[in-house]
């Protein structure tokens, strides 16, 4: 039988290695979680990769000197080229032509040139040495067999010619959606003209024909926008034409923007995924974007304006593909090269010499993970490409962007839209800048009344009463944030916004109540003090700060009509320019602040008790007053735990989720004002992580904004602890 002594070590021993191994295991968790988060971020900062799967060479009969277009199907298994010789398919798997019937009204005539109906429609133009424009089906239709084998059989259709323009056609401009179609066209005569198809002229019997005026240059590129609203004229001499069109007005020459470098000629112009960005690129290779940008002084309150510039060729452009599904796009040039861009990050990713001969076509693969390009020798190039994030760097998580449909660079967190063609916008600085607002006025507010109270019942209070109202206050961290943010979001908020001016004037009432009474109980005789036991003075605060927050309630219409002019939020807009929200920081800073306060108050308040009692009597002893020995002896030595409370609240405050959820408005914008709302990182996370997919960009920069918060707390809390350590050493007494 273990005698007492044997039996108290063995549950020592006991207790040291349960409580080791929960240390250690506490440990581990914390790298877990750090390592996880950072495995889940690193894929963001991978360099993109381009590998050359195939290369074959095409018929003679497709090597030519006029235009070109080239396709590959989402599985890259089916390559098309399309020439002014004939259309023809591969498949990619045996390098061999796929036999396909021409249409008559192709090979009867001589084609000249030839535009897509643009993203994923399957129709093409193509113009004729005649001054006509025909209308082509061009795809790929799968089948599967008995044993589930998938089979893709090319197919292509064509409409019947319509006669434009005589002679050839050289340039040409091709969109159409719902509401028709539209062309815009060059003619070896210099006629410049725009052709409107409508929906229900399926042969094309009825086209709208409008010649527009010459601009000074000669046409070197067209480029018409989805909704068949714009058209884009490039000239040899570096310009840029803007043409405003309509359904049911002429075209108007709106502006000429001078987009190159002089005597420089535009030779491509295309559209971004969404057409409403312009990619320009010119004769001394060099590539960028623009877009209307709203400006008072322009005449049509819309100028074209350069938003990014990319790396440049050293050789003219001569090929250009936007991606289907990002703000991406590739450029080839005469010398033979591949650039593959990205426009919200301003990056070019890769450079890839596919040959020294001129790229005539290139073009994305439906899916983004493939290229496919034509150059001057018949060659075919297929590259792999593993780009999976071009969208994410530091520039654009941190800095500011210049997005599509914005007047300047702003930092912006967007992270959905109601359509697929919008760019995402990741800017983290506005949810990190919405945790440290949420967070600092939250302790503004909690910060001196946690003080304050804990000086208050652990200096001041009688006992009795110390032990009624301490826990208390201790009690409330109990209450579930969920039910806070609840309140705050449907209760306070609203009362908020009717009894502002009510709270305006308790901010100036009560304290001088405060200050009144305490100076009233100075003067008051002792004969009168010795009624109400020491330390329960703050009873009397109770029914008079009760009466002057019913008076400043009571007052509500007659402040809001005398102070602020018969209505509060008309005031703040116009005398302070400040836009009053009914979910704002105010609202969050109170309610949090109200969480945060049972946290900050306990660990003070056992702080400033635990300063020694010896210390204290002779600070007194020696002619002290109560009020000098704790400011000058107690909030010293209980500095430390003071310091390490007012951080355990800032952890808190930080991470909050729930609160600011349902009492901030979500709205993740720049700005300190009180009267607006915010959005902080854990609330963002707590929003968008269940609609984000698996491994996708906003997946992975929700994992980045999870490490960002876990990385600033543990440094704050090092250095905190530091800090703390610094300051026991200091002020500990022995």
């Amino acid at each position: 039988m273990l005698r007492p002594v044997h039996l108290r070590t063995l549950f020592d021993r006991l207790a040291r290695a349960i409580i080791t191994v929960g240390g250690l295991a506490t440990i581990v968790s914390i790298l877990g979680i750090f390592f996880f988060l950072f495995r889940e971020v690193t894929p963001l900062f991978t360099a993109p990769s381009a590998k050359l799967t195939q290369r074959l060479s095409v018929p003679a009969l497709l090597v030519d000197e006029g235009p070109a277009q080239v396709a590959v199907d989402e599985h890259r298994e089916i390559a098309q080229v399309f020439t002014s010789g004939a259309i023809q398919f591969f498949d990619l798997a045996s390098g061999q032509p796929i036999p396909l019937e021409m249409p008559a009204q192709v090979t009867s005539r001589q084609i000249t040139a030839m535009a897509s109906g643009g993203g994923n429609a399957p129709r093409l133009a193509v113009g004729t040495a005649d001054g006509e424009v025909l209308f082509l089906k061009v795809g790929t239709t799968t089948e599967f067999t008995d044993r589930g084998e998938r089979r893709k059989r090319p197919h292509i259709r064509a409409g019947q010619p319509i006669p434009l323009t005589k002679g050839p056609i050289v340039r040409l401009a091709y969109r159409a959606n719902d509401h028709g179609s539209l062309l815009a066209l060059l003619s070896k005569g210099g006629r410049l003209l725009v052709v409107r198809i409508a929906a229900d002229d399926v042969a094309g019997d009825h086209p709208i024909i409008t010649e527009l005026p010459q601009p000074k240059g000669v046409v070197t590129a067209l480029a018409l926008d989805a909704l068949l609203e714009n058209l884009y004229v490039g000239t040899a001499d570096g310009q840029v034409v803007h043409v405003a069109l309509s359904e049911t007005e002429s075209p108007e020459m709106r502006a000429a923007y001078t987009v190159a470098a002089s005597s420089t000629a535009v030779t491509t112009l295309g559209f971004l995924s969404g057409d409403r960005s312009l990619v320009v690129m010119s004769e001394d290779g060099a590539v960028s974007t623009w877009g209307l940008v709203r400006r008072a002084d322009a005449p049509s309150g819309w100028t074209l304006t350069r938003t990014h510039t990319l790396r440049a060729h050293n050789a003219p452009v001569t090929a250009f593909a936007p991606s289907q599904r990002v703000k991406g796009f590739v450029t080839g040039d005469r010398k033979g090269n591949l650039f593959l861009h990205h426009a919200t990050s301003s990056q070019t990713l890769l450079r890839l010499a596919t040959s020294e001969f001129p790229i005539r076509a290139v073009a994305f693969a439906p899916k983004g993970d493939g290229l496919i390009a034509l150059d001057g020798a018949g060659q075919l190039s297929l590259y792999q490409v593993q780009n999976a994030y071009p969208e994410v760097t530091l520039e654009t998580l941190f800095g500011k962007v210049w997005y599509e449909g914005y007047d300047q660079p702003a930092h912006v967190w967007q992270s959905s839209s109601g359509s697929d063609d919008v760019e995402p916008k990741l800017g983290l600085l506005p949810l990190a800048f919405g945790t440290l607002k949420g967070t600092m006025y939250a302790l503004f507010l909690a910060v001196p009344i946690a003080i304050l109270a804990a000086m208050c019942t652990s200096q001041f209070m009688h006992q009795d009463l110390r032990a009624k109202i301490k826990p208390i206050i201790e009690v409330m961290a109990a209450l579930p944030t969920v039910v806070l943010g609840f309140l705050a979001g449907l209760w306070l908020a609203p009362l908020l916004e009717r009894m502002l001016p009510a709270v305006a004037a308790m901010a100036l009432v009560l304290p001088v109540l405060v200050i009144v009474a305490s100076f009233a109980w100075y003067l008051c005789p002792l004969s009168v003090k010795r009624h109400l036991p020491q330390g329960q003075e703050a009873l009397l605060l109770i029914p008079l700060m009760g009466l002057g927050i019913a008076g400043c309630l009571w007052a509500n219409p007659f402040i809001e009509g005398w102070w602020f002019d018969g209505n509060v939020k008309a005031w703040l807009s116009s005398r302070l320019g400040i836009e009053y929200d009914q979910r704002n920081a105010l609202i969050v800073g109170i309610v949090m602040g109200f969480a945060i306060v049972p946290v900050i108050y306990s660990i003070a308040e056992e702080a400033l008790s635990n300063v020694p009692k010896i210390q204290i009597a002779g600070s007194l002893a020696l002619g002290a007053t109560r009020w000098q020995t704790v400011l000058h002896l107690v909030l010293l030595s209980a500095s430390p735990g003071i310091f390490s409370a007012v951080m355990i609240g800032f952890g808190r405050a930080i991470g909050e989720t729930m609160i600011v959820l349902m009492a901030t408005g979500n709205t993740p914008i720049l700005d300190w004002n009180w009267a607006n709302g915010f959005r902080t990182l854990s609330a963002n996370i707590a929003v968008e992580i269940p609609e984000a997919p698996h491994g996708g960009s906003l997946y992975r920069v929700l994992f980045l904004a999870a490490l960002l918060l876990f990385i600033v707390t543990f440094v704050i809390n090092s250095l905190a602890e530091l800090i703390r350590q610094r300051l026991r050493d200091k002020y500990s007494h022995g």
